[in-house]
């Protein structure tokens, strides 16, 4: 292990490239939640687009980076180097952020995001393979929630800052205004940007401290556990459709645009609050049982939201939300770093989020024509998707507690 890992454990002795990302994952999302929670209120309050589009363009967004993923991750590896990569792509999203300011058709809406995304793919394998290049095992699963805590603290920030924007512009109101959403945009670009200068400045690649053989662009060198959990993954992730239709689900039962932004803020409090205290645990007992729990959690969620009648239903199910997401979400990067060769994680991480990416597609296009169908059929109604995704998370977490192979007892590793 490179020296810059640390041995030591607890939060104090974690290494300078964790914080670095941590700040930059909380910078960034400042950005990222105070618009892109809001953007399919203003698709479908101001340009007036029907559901089945909006999957659309939620799903293209993600899947179109997905091959950038594996590349950058890719080539992270051949080039021995993380960081400049990251930086680039984190730089490219916050340049493209402007062009939510002057969109005016979905078509454009949908070209900035694809924009954003391509960022997101061209950075998301390079700075998790950084992580993970800093910390020593038994750490792995702090590192990667701190990480996590930071980018949701950004996120609980943003969307307070959103939160206040409306309530000034216009509070009350049930549906967003076109020059409140353009004003949130304005703001957002100071916050990308200083993402941007936070990684650059601070964070350093880590040496390469014995000699690596040239990464190979094939799945097959990944290993078959690592192989595994990407099957399991792409059948949970087929129910997890855009958290767009979260929100429009919301707005359905009655909320207005401030009491969207106060759920989606209690959502990523409980979130932060979880994520580095279930990555801690992760180090300390299986990673799979934490995976698994939030996989349940995730059903119990979506069951929740297809039989809500009420908005303050909601609330509750969105703060079980975010612990679903705190229990899971770097719970399985740490997994992912376990289960591969170091000297091949940026490749694994550029393959597990293009897996989550390309899925994303289906799985949001399917959540948009369940709810309102497609043509001259009306779709099974706002609750239809949120079924289908409780069903594909049972399915999901019963396959991955009885086939994921288990190595060592406590947690599940393939060592380099």
């Amino acid at each position: 292990m490179a020296a810059i890992a640390k041995t030591s454990t607890g939060w104090r002795t974690l290494p300078r490239n964790v914080w670095a990302v941590s700040a930059t994952s909380f910078f960034m999302d400042i950005s990222s939640e105070m618009v892109i929670n809001l953007l399919p209120l203003f698709l479908a309050n101001v340009l007036g687009v029907k559901t089945n589009i909006i999957g659309v363009i939620e799903g293209l967004a993600e899947t179109t980076a997905s091959l950038l993923k594996i590349f950058s991750g890719w080539l992270s590896d051949k080039l021995r180097a993380r960081k400049w990569l990251a930086v680039s792509g984190y730089a490219l999203s916050a340049l493209v952020k402007p062009l939510f300011y002057f969109a005016t058709t979905w078509e454009l809406v949908a070209g900035a995001r694809w924009a954003d995304r391509v960022g997101k793919g061209i950075r998301t394998a390079p700075r998790d393979a950084l992580v993970a290049d800093s910390i020593d095992a038994p750490q792995r699963g702090l590192a990667f929630g701190v990480a996590r805590a930071g980018d949701t603290a950004g996120a609980l920030l943003g969307i307070l800052i959103a939160l206040g924007v409306v309530w000034f512009a216009q509070a009350g109101a049930v549906e967003l205004g076109a020059d409140t959403f353009r004003t949130i945009v304005l703001l957002s670009i100071v916050p990308a940007f200083l993402a941007v200068l936070s990684l650059a400045l601070l964070a350093r690649d880590v040496p390469v401290t014995r000699e690596r053989e040239m990464p190979r662009f094939a799945f097959k060198a990944l290993g078959k556990p690592f192989i595994t959990l990407m099957l399991i993954v792409c059948i949970f992730e087929l129910g997890n459709s855009s958290d767009a239709f979260l929100v429009l689900r919301a707005q359905n039962l009655g909320l207005n645009v401030v009491g969207v932004l106060a759920m989606l803020a209690v959502f990523n409090l409980v979130y932060s609050v979880l994520s580095a205290p279930a990555g801690a645990l992760s180090d300390r007992i299986e990673r799979s049982k934490i995976i698994i729990g939030g996989w349940l959690m995730y059903a119990v969620v979506y069951l929740g939201f297809a039989l809500a009648d009420s908005a303050w239903q909601v609330f509750v199910l969105y703060a079980l939300y975010g612990v679903y997401y705190g229990v899971a979400f770097g719970t399985t990067k740490a997994l992912v770093a376990d289960l591969v060769p170091e000297d091949l994680r940026g490749t694994a991480y550029g393959t597990y989020n293009a897996v989550l990416s390309i899925i994303s597609f289906p799985a949001s296009v399917i959540a948009g024509v369940l709810w309102q169908g497609v043509g001259a059929w009306e779709g099974f109604g706002a609750a239809a998707p949120f079924w289908f995704g409780a069903m594909m998370a049972l399915l999901g977490a019963a396959l991955f507690a009885l086939w994921l192979p288990r190595a060592r007892g406590s947690r599940f590793e393939v060592k380099s």
